[in-house]
């Protein structure tokens, strides 16, 4: 199928007489009848469940849709796009060992992991997705576990070069984790380029309409664990927190790296998604190859407009024959990025708060890539916690202002941004 069908029909295919969509099922525990019955499940000898806080059924099925859109072998839902981030590095990396990641990410994902994760004695090396090839190979160490990165660096906009990446991963015998957030499945399948991990936050475009919380994360099936099983115990040695499983040999290269994050991630934290915002989520997915084509659309009018006002100091958006990063979007997503904008006024700071306040169509919210236009001010809302200095790592100046397209009315959106940028000349 492709992957506007898969939108609509992977994940869920019902039986004669079956609920048409996907049904909710609302319960934190299941029946068996014998004792023997549910211990196969314990034992990860047969599927089913037997308690929500691991797994359930609503979950797995929009978790398959993800999956299949991907083009990956199997998926989990997370309670958020942060436990999706934390699960998918923390499920193979521990206490003493490192991470390389691009300093171009999401500033929640970087105190993750400069800060957080960091207490727990993982160390990051942050390296500018622009580096040289030389810096790139020096950030690695021999206790490297992956490789982190978004494909569209929220709110920076930097297209970070999978394919490039994802060989240096491979050379060092680690897999490359992308975020794929605001690209989505629809514009980017970082599988294609040799990325081996995916994580969303599947709150921004697949739900599409703020009405859930939520994160996912695929894997590939295609890393092989066991050819760097001194790297990676936790898949390749036995778990005696479950049994003696060792879950390359269960399950595959295919399905250990989801089932490890489920038996002991799920099992100990708990981070799952509500099956009714597992339920909201698959609603936003049936639309999501609509919506991305009409987000981006929009996004490129706006850009395109932005750069014509007097007003506007400099516009950052992918699309733009002019920016930086426009031939890797062109190879990563020839048929559109997303619909974020950030661009900065002149005035700087003061005259970024002054434009967001005559906005009467966009909503100033620290929320991004949904149905509604949105607008903010990163470095006093999401980014509020980096000094200067990170926040230039990051690509987020004071001056920068984070534009959500939405799937209004192109011409309502031109509209109000014009009379807000006239109201700060």
């Amino acid at each position: 199928m492709r992957k506007e069908t898969k939108c609509i029909q992977a994940g869920y295919s019902p039986k004669n007489g079956e609920s048409r969509m996907i049904p909710i099922i609302q319960s934190t525990t299941f029946k068996y009848d014998t004792s023997e019955d549910m211990g196969k499940l314990f034992d990860l000898e047969a599927p089913g469940y037997f308690y929500t806080r691991l797994q359930n059924p609503t979950n797995d099925m929009v978790a398959a849709k993800i999956a299949a859109l991907e083009g990956g072998t199997a998926a989990m839902l997370t309670s958020s796009g942060q436990a999706a981030s934390f699960f998918s590095v923390f499920n193979i990396a521990g206490q003493g060992d490192h991470i390389v990641s691009s300093s171009s990410i999401y500033g929640g994902t970087f105190n993750l992991f400069n800060v957080t994760m960091k207490r727990m004695g993982i160390d990051f090396t942050f390296i500018d997705p622009d580096c040289s090839d030389e810096e790139l190979e020096a950030a690695f160490r021999p206790n490297t576990k992956a490789v982190f990165g978004e494909t569209i660096a929220n709110p920076a906009l930097t297209v970070f070069d999978i394919e490039r990446f994802a060989d240096a991963a491979h050379s060092h015998g680690v897999p490359l984790i992308i975020d794929n957030t605001f690209a989505t499945p629809i514009n980017c399948r970082p599988f294609e380029w040799g990325a081996d991990i995916v994580v969303h936050s599947t709150t921004k475009y697949m739900d599409g309409h703020d009405t859930g919380v939520g994160g996912c994360i695929v894997d590939s099936g295609k890393f092989d664990w066991n050819a760097h099983a001194d790297k990676f115990p936790g898949l390749t040695t036995p778990d005696e927190s479950y049994h003696g499983i060792t879950y390359t040999e269960r399950f595959g290269l295919e399905g250990a790296y989801i089932t490890k994050a489920t038996a002991q991630l799920m099992r100990d934290l708990g981070s799952i998604q509500s099956p009714m915002n597992a339920f909201f989520l698959n609603l936003g997915l049936e639309s999501l190859a609509v919506r991305m084509k009409r987000h981006c659309e929009n996004a490129q009018k706006v850009a395109e407009f932005l750069q014509k006002r007097p007003e506007v100091n400099w516009v950052n958006y992918p699309g733009l024959p002019d920016n930086k990063y426009y031939k890797l979007a062109q190879k990563y997503m020839p048929e559109g990025t997303c619909g974020v904008i950030s661009f900065g006024v002149n005035g700087g700071r003061k005259a970024a708060e002054e434009f967001m306040k005559h906005l009467k169509v966009a909503m100033i919210a620290t929320h991004v890539a949904d149905a509604h236009t949105c607008v903010l001010h990163p470095a006093s809302s999401t980014h509020r916690q980096l000094s200067d200095e990170e926040l230039k790592a990051a690509g987020v100046g004071a001056d920068l202002i984070r534009l959500s397209v939405g799937i209004e009315n192109v011409d309502d959106i031109i509209e109000d941004l014009s009379q807000a940028l006239e109201s700060i000349r």
